[in-house]
């Protein structure tokens, strides 16, 4: 197995460890998310609501939960930020008043939206679009010193997939998200986690390249995260529908985990948290 860097996450004072992988589990407080078993309902402590898929994914062993507003699946519709904030700040509150200690993330690339989840108790800040949709984002993330999991993506969620043209895929990734990794050092900005963007201005085959190349990424010697979950690279692969990619996405998780993931992103945390208990117990050398 490649070496994983050790790192801790300053989450509010709190110091997460990643010697070993930990989970973050997604809840989305959208209707249109690609994935439909990954929504939840607006009635917050309702059946199916925030409260009660967050107290499942906790449970399961979730480290983070990740709150999201916005669908960045191919082709979603737009959402303004007002709106954007309207739907994840009631979710944060509801998940904090019941559950005080847990770590929240929020998914979005607008700096406003960041901002204002933050200060209603968000520790972490996850932008799909690693800066590059919002200038004020990097700037903010500094000034708030909380963790930023810098994606990898081209373009926004309306047109990324028209922009996959790679001369090579790898090389730059990497160099694209150095450049980004940069401005943030130079502002200030700590805990800073990487993350390849797979699905996100990427084919299939691509998304298949990049997680067999994922050790190169250990050129940042920061965390990497790896959102994997059900994506259309395994459903379309399988020939199936992402309600059945559940099996095809504990395969790539593990493949991920042996190339160095230090998290992973999913939908199902019960079998994220088992694939890292038996990816840990193996022993090659």
């Amino acid at each position: 197995m490649p070496k994983v860097t050790k790192k801790t996450l300053n989450c509010r004072g709190r110091l997460v460890s990643l010697d070993t992988p930990v989970v973050m589990g997604i809840l989305n407080v959208t209707p249109d998310s690609f994935y439909a078993g990954s929504r939840v309902s607006p009635e917050l402590t309702k059946p199916n609501g925030v409260l009660e898929r967050a107290e499942s994914m906790l449970q399961a062993g979730a480290t983070f939960l990740d709150i999201g507003g916005y669908s960045t699946r191919p082709g979603a519709a737009d959402v303004g930020p007002a709106e954007e904030a309207d739907r994840v700040l009631p979710a944060i509150d509801t998940i904090l008043r019941h559950f005080p200690n847990a770590l929240i993330s929020i998914d979005t690339f607008r700096a406003s939206v960041a901002r204002q989840a933050v200060e209603a108790g968000a520790c972490m800040v996850n932008d799909v679009s690693g800066g590059n949709l919002d200038t004020t984002m990097f700037s903010t993330v500094a000034e708030l010193g909380v963790p930023y999991v810098l994606m990898h993506m081209r373009g926004t969620p309306q047109t990324m997939q028209s922009l996959s043209n790679y001369t090579n895929l790898v090389t730059e990734v990497i160099d694209e998200l150095a450049l980004r990794l940069y401005e943030l050092r130079a502002l200030g900005a700590k805990d800073i986690v990487i993350d390849p963007g797979f699905g996100f201005a990427k084919t299939i085959s691509q998304n298949f390249e990049l997680l067999r190349q994922l050790t190169a990424f250990q050129y940042f010697d920061e965390p990497l995260l790896v959102g994997l979950s059900r994506k259309t690279t395994i459903w379309k692969t399988l020939t199936t529908t992402a309600d059945k990619a559940l099996n095809g996405t504990t395969v790539l998780n593990t493949a991920a985990l042996l190339g160095g993931a230090s998290i992973l992103r999913v939908h199902d945390v019960q079998e994220a948290v088992e694939a890292i208990k038996l990816t840990q117990s193996l022993t090659f050398f």
